[in-house]
């Protein structure tokens, strides 16, 4: 794997040999990571994996035609191969109105922010065997637990640079830990499971491997002997766990390619409002140690929060260059790129302000209702914003957490879903999309 500065310097090569070879333009990634995961399950050392690989992506332009070709040979041989090419591909390209480079006069020029994405550890499969066996011992003490599907830890870094025939080049690393246990509990036709895990990009800000392990059991236990919940309509709360499905459910429809096909669900709803009066959901690729922080786009323009909802109003799409010429707007810093393809556009680190309520108070005046704790299936229809998925969890009855409950199914459609929408305060940053327990109004449940 190449260090940062030899990356940036091979994706300039890079550019060069399109330019040299009659490209009009091109832009290019490169890719490196090393990774170490080991898995033990009933305390013995099931797995040890390590792998390291790397890649180097061009994309070039001969007029408005371009085309993209990979390789994980960066020899000099191969690279030359590579634009030789990818210059007759695009030669014979159809020609896209809407494709190019990033405008040069958006791209990032000045410091890059600090992100303080790599921490420089390096810990032996030793180290993480030990987490991995913590983790599980943990999960398997806890009274009910009767089986395990194992425990791992792991540990990555990657390196990422990319260079534009304007002048860009840059480059950064990540480090990336976690662990995770998964269990079972009960017996027979009674089993359940039930998993925890946590990441982080700092080793030191790692979870307790005993905690984790606690965690995934005490989960699984609670949900021993699940029953059934009556069909009907009835608040739902999600746990933090899958609530920030919602805004995976908002980032897709508000991406410039979903709008510039029209086949969003939120078409029409830019500067409108899509949820709740004090909603407020921001993506933000500058926090420090965040799982998908980065100081610049796929497409080389410079990274900056941005609150995608505020007080319930929707304030932008996620715009890579190409979609923004289509739908006559400017990029927003979104587009995501891997080695193969032209960019996409989508989030870093997203998440759902907290509200004022803490959960207890936000299920006190249930009578009856669900919390959702698992949700099962893609039944989502991104074009309506129909929703339909299984699920399980608990039932919530006179205001507080009863029995668990399986096998049922919940319903509505995402523009009511997003407008009945309270958050809970309980947010913690743990995933690249968070969301703290939330409460839909109105929603079907469809059970026994």
């Amino acid at each position: 794997m190449l260090s940062v500065s030899e990356a940036e310097s091979r994706v300039s090569d890079l550019i060069a040999a399109a330019r040299k070879a009659g490209a009009d333009a091109a832009d290019a990634i490169y890719v490196g990571d090393g990774s170490t995961q080991v898995q033990v399950r009933l305390g013995a050392l099931e797995d040890v994996e390590r792998s390291e690989g790397e890649e180097i992506g061009l994309r070039l332009f001969v007029g408005r035609r371009s085309a993209s070709v990979s390789s994980s040979d960066l020899s000099a041989d191969a690279l030359a191969a590579l634009v030789e090419r990818a210059v007759a591909m695009a030669r014979e390209a159809p020609e896209d109105p809407w494709a190019g480079l990033a405008p040069e006069d958006r791209l990032l020029r000045g410091p890059s922010p600090d992100i303080d994405s790599d921490d420089g550890a390096n810990p032996s499969p030793a180290d993480l065997r030990a987490r991995a066996e913590q983790a599980e011992e943990a999960a398997r003490a806890v009274p009910g637990i009767t089986n395990s599907e194992g425990a791992s830890a792991s540990a990555v870094r990657t390196v990422v640079a990319i260079a534009t025939s304007h002048g860009f080049a840059r480059g950064y690393s990540t480090s990336g830990y976690g662990c995770s246990a998964s269990v079972i509990g009960g017996e027979g036709g009674g089993m359940q499971r039930d998993y925890a895990y946590h990441s982080a990009r700092h080793l030191g800000d790692l979870e307790a491997a005993a905690t984790i392990g606690r965690r995934a059991g005490e989960r699984t236990v609670a949900r021993l002997n699940p029953g059934r919940l009556s069909s009907g309509a009835m608040p739902i709360l999600f746990d933090p766990r899958v609530s920030s499905s919602m805004l995976g459910h908002l980032a897709g429809a508000i991406t410039g390619a979903a709008v510039a096909r029209r086949t969003s669900f939120l078409l029409g709803s830019l500067g409108q409002p899509v949820f709740g009066k004090g909603i407020t959901i921001r993506d933000d690729p500058h926090r420090h140690r965040g799982l998908r922080s980065k100081p610049f786009d796929g497409e080389g323009l410079p990274t900056a929060p941005l609150d995608l909802i505020a007080d319930g109003v929707l304030t932008s799409w996620l715009l890579d260059s190409a979609s923004a010429r289509q739908l006559g707007a400017a990029p927003t810093g979104h587009a995501t790129r891997g080695v193969g393809g032209p960019p996409g556009a989508g989030t870093t680190n997203l998440y759902m302000e907290a509200g004022n309520l803490s959960p207890e108070a936000l299920m006190a005046d249930v009578t009856l209702g669900l919390f959702v704790t698992e949700l099962i299936g893609h039944g989502v229809n991104p074009v309506t914003g129909d929703y339909s998925r299984g699920a399980s969890g608990f039932v919530v009855r006179n205001g507080a957490i009863a029995e668990p409950v399986a096998e049922i199914t919940i319903a509505g459609n995402l523009k009511d879903m997003f407008l009945h929408l309270t958050p809970a305060n309980d947010l913690e940053f743990r995933r690249a999309v968070d969301a703290p327990t939330i409460r839909i109004e109105g929603m079907t449940v469809a059970g026994a």
